[in-house]
């Protein structure tokens, strides 16, 4: 090894040893700020909130430090993705920490200590996901690409148990058993928690680049169009979504009092402008309704589809387009020009949404 591959490499083990130190920190603050919600320690909350800005002090000289490597080595492949890599995990890392700021702000907030249901469920799971966090940050240092998949999973099935516990909690809220404003402050923690798993797993995608230089996939969409009988234009749209964006999300339709049958004239108009209908089958939103929180967004065409719908999920996007409730019946006079227009009308909403979604990418 040549001098200056010594040199290169030594800085490059100084900042990953910084690395460590400040993920070690954050790591910490974390497991701090769950302890002292459980236990209603104030004074390790406040220390975990003061404790930040020595964590932001750490990360700032981290990305000063990155910089000066890129200057003094000029670096190329795998270096370079090293520190590129890096840059972005010095900023998740920070984020992991204003995380355990902010459960750390509602231990002191809380009026009384979690139920003692709800304080085991945010014990258990705050241990698992300091468990992957500390994988996914360990899959960096060592440049252990498989670590870092296995982590990005883990990190995935925990986020799924989240949101299922996190609307548990709202609905004890409507028994007023608790103040709103704690169960408010409970579903905090719950959410802070969902989002150290979100840079978990960015953690995970920047040690795939920096090992492997495989890049992040952009994310697939899940999108539901629903109306009452889908049987015809949830349908459509999802007809014209399927061929016109294949590859930017998943999508399928459902309807709250699903029909037996799409109508003869509509399969015959479908399949003039290029789709088949002719094997489709009306879906009940019932039925669908334990998938409803993997939909990214969903679509009503007709009235609202959250009157139909136990609750509103919190990361999922409603929207309502009115444009399928006059349809009308599709053998009656004057249904193609109304099957027409909604066809051009749905084309257009859903061109706009997809790439609202996925920016001019989109295809």
């Amino acid at each position: 090894m040549t001098h200056y591959e010594e040199r290169l490499e030594a800085d490059l083990t100084r900042l990953d040893q910084a690395v460590a130190d400040v993920a070690q920190k954050v790591e910490q603050a974390l497991k701090d700020a769950v302890y002292a919600l459980l236990s209603g320690d104030e004074e390790k909350a406040y220390a975990v909130i003061l404790g930040d800005q020595e964590v932001n002090r750490a990360v700032y000289r981290i990305d000063r430090r990155c910089h000066a490597f890129v200057a003094r080595h000029l670096p190329s492949a795998r270096h370079l993705r090293r520190i590129s890599s890096m840059l972005r995990l010095d900023v998740e890392i920070e984020r992991v920490g204003d995380y355990a700021v902010s459960i750390a702000r509602v231990a002191v907030r809380l009026s009384e200590l979690p139920p003692e249901s709800v304080a085991s469920d945010i014990d258990r799971m705050a241990d698992q996901t300091r468990e992957v966090l500390n994988k996914a940050i360990r899959s960096f240092l060592d440049n252990d690409a498989e670590l870092a998949r296995i982590a990005k999973e883990s990190a995935y099935a925990i986020e799924r148990a989240y949101e299922r516990i996190s609307g548990e909690l709202i609905a004890e809220g409507e028994n007023g058993s608790r103040p709103l404003s704690d169960l408010f402050e409970l579903v905090t923690v719950y959410q802070r928690l969902g989002r150290v798993l979100d840079q978990t797993e960015n953690i995970c995608e920047d040690t795939l680049f920096a090992v492997t230089g495989e890049t992040k996939r952009p994310m697939l969409y899940k999108i539901l169009f629903v109306d009452r009988r889908n049987v015809g234009a949830s349908q459509i749209a999802e007809a014209i979504a399927r061929k016109a964006f294949p590859g930017s999300a998943e999508y399928a339709s459902a309807g709250w009092e699903p029909g037996e049958e799409i109508a003869g004239p509509l399969v015959e108009f479908m399949e003039r402008k290029g789709h088949s209908l002719e094997l489709a089958l009306a879906s009940s939103l019932v039925a669908t309704s334990h998938e409803l929180n993997d939909y990214h967004v969903i679509v009503s065409l007709e009235g609202d589809v959250r009157d139909h719908i136990p609750e509103a999920r919190g990361h999922t996007i409603f929207l309502k387009w009115e444009i399928g409730a006059n349809l009308g019946d599709a053998e009656a006079e004057g249904a193609e020009d109304r099957l027409e227009e909604l066809y051009r009308q749905l084309a257009g909403e859903i061109e706009d949404l997809v790439i609202a979604l996925r920016g001019d990418d989109a295809d």
